[in-house]
């Protein structure tokens, strides 16, 4: 008897503490959104955006940052891990064919409702939306004025005022009597180094080389090719010879060298010029020791010798595109379309994207005096409103991260004397269409 009533008694126990787990909730069964995230250079921001959202919802928000170069493969190993990402990044068409099977449809969420333009969205075969823009990007050759009316005073300056810089011909004079006048200016070289460590060339296999690209697609009348002849690469050549020779660092030495470090000689006033976009403007604000001011800041398109680059803008699009993962829970899904549209919609986040992130954001919650307010945003703002050509951003179309990293390093033997250009554009070609085969 006493047998039968303490089993009867542990049943019971067990019983309510079945019911107790239950009611109270796992730590798996509280919503959560883990982000990874795509930009090194704004990692803490989105550190204290969680702390913050956590703060006013209660909903945990875990950041991870992927290290420059290797978003792709970081990606790869955390989507295969049981806590994986619930939000995460594509760069494009080609990223959403790498990722499609981790996309939720997001064409009924406030989130794409909320965009401005919907041609921005990633669109599926099936008519679907898998990716949402959050920011609208531009760059070009970012140069400090300080030191450009600095050269301008100089005795015979190759040109007279910056906006007399609307050629390759005229940047190129004025970026070499600058160079050979260096210890006048102040400065160690007018281009602040063109980092090649690997990882770090993005701003040349894909930024510089969107423009030569986007011609070839424009003479062929396509927004893709399976195969390149890469027929503007003597263009590529003017501007990356330019950058080689002319900078504060002798090219042989250029695989040591990252972006941080060619912000950081922008920002010590060592250098004229760099090549980067508007999102830069804070790895220039916050380097100690910083002489940039805000009111010395500007954009130059990238020149290169093509017909007609006298009305040549900045280039302007986004790889930044927003996708929640549709093999999280159901509960994590909605957390991270909650998280998202917080963004966008509450007044915090709003500030967020528009002083802290620098986002241009694409969405009707954004009214007029909720754009950025640092200086690279409003020189990118003045290209997109001057009638000057916009070049988009097609490097989204290029094949893969294999593409870009053979390309990189090709470019780094280039400066290093051990790679003839011949050999960079047999390269190019070659793993274009490999890359693109590889994608069938």
């Amino acid at each position: 008897m006493k047998k039968r009533v303490l089993a009867a008694m542990m049943a019971a126990a067990a019983a309510a503490a079945a019911v107790t787990g239950c009611s109270s909730g796992t730590k798996e069964d509280t919503p959560t959104v883990y982000y990874l995230n795509f930009k090194p250079e704004v990692t803490d921001v989105w550190q204290e955006i969680a702390k913050t959202y956590t703060e006013e919802t209660g909903v945990e928000v875990k950041v991870v940052t992927a290290a420059g170069g290797n978003y792709e493969s970081t990606l790869k190993s955390e989507i295969a891990k049981t806590d994986a990402p619930t939000l995460f990044q594509i760069n494009g068409p080609i990223g959403y064919q790498s990722w499609k099977d981790y996309c939720l449809d997001l064409t009924d969420s406030e989130f794409y409702n909320a965009l401005t333009d919907k041609s921005l969205a990633i669109v599926g075969e099936d008519g679907g939306v898998y990716g949402i823009p959050y920011t609208i990007e531009g760059y070009g050759i970012i140069y400090n004025n300080a030191i450009m009316e600095k050269y301008f005073a100089t005795a015979s300056p190759a040109a007279a005022s910056i906006d007399e810089i609307n050629n390759f011909e005229t940047l190129k004079a004025v970026v070499e009597d600058m160079q050979a006048k260096k210890d006048e200016l102040g400065i160690d070289g007018v281009f602040a180094s063109t980092s090649l460590l690997p990882g770090e060339e993005w701003r040349w296999q894909t930024h510089t080389a969107n423009i030569p690209i986007y011609e070839e697609y424009q003479d062929k009348g396509v927004s893709d090719l399976d195969e390149i002849e890469f027929t503007y690469s003597d263009n590529f050549k003017n501007i990356f010879d330019l950058y080689l020779n002319n900078s504060t660092t002798d090219p042989k030495m250029l695989g040591s060298k990252g972006v941080n470090d060619s912000m950081a000689e922008f920002a010590l006033g060592k250098a004229a010029m760099v090549q980067n976009g508007n999102w830069a403007w804070s790895q220039i604000a916050d380097v100690s020791g910083n002489v940039v001011n805000a009111e010395d800041v500007g954009f130059l398109p990238i020149y290169m010798g093509l017909d007609g680059e006298e009305n040549q803008g900045l280039c302007v699009g986004t790889e930044n595109y927003f996708c929640i993962n549709k093999q999280a829970t159901e509960a994590n899904q909605k957390a991270s379309l909650d998280f998202v549209y917080w963004l966008i919609n509450s007044e915090t986040g709003k500030d967020y994207m528009t002083n802290k992130l620098g986002n241009i954001a694409p969405f009707s919650t954004f009214g007029d005096d909720e754009k950025p307010s640092d200086p690279l945003a409003a020189s990118l703002l003045d290209y997109m409103e001057s009638g000057k050509t916009t070049i988009p951003w097609i490097f989204t179309t290029f094949p893969s991260q294999t593409f870009k990293d053979n390309f990189g390093s090709a470019l780094l033997e280039y400066a290093q004397g051990t790679m003839t250009w011949d050999d960079v554009k047999a390269t190019v070609i070659d793993q274009w269409k490999v890359e693109k085969e590889a994608l069938k």
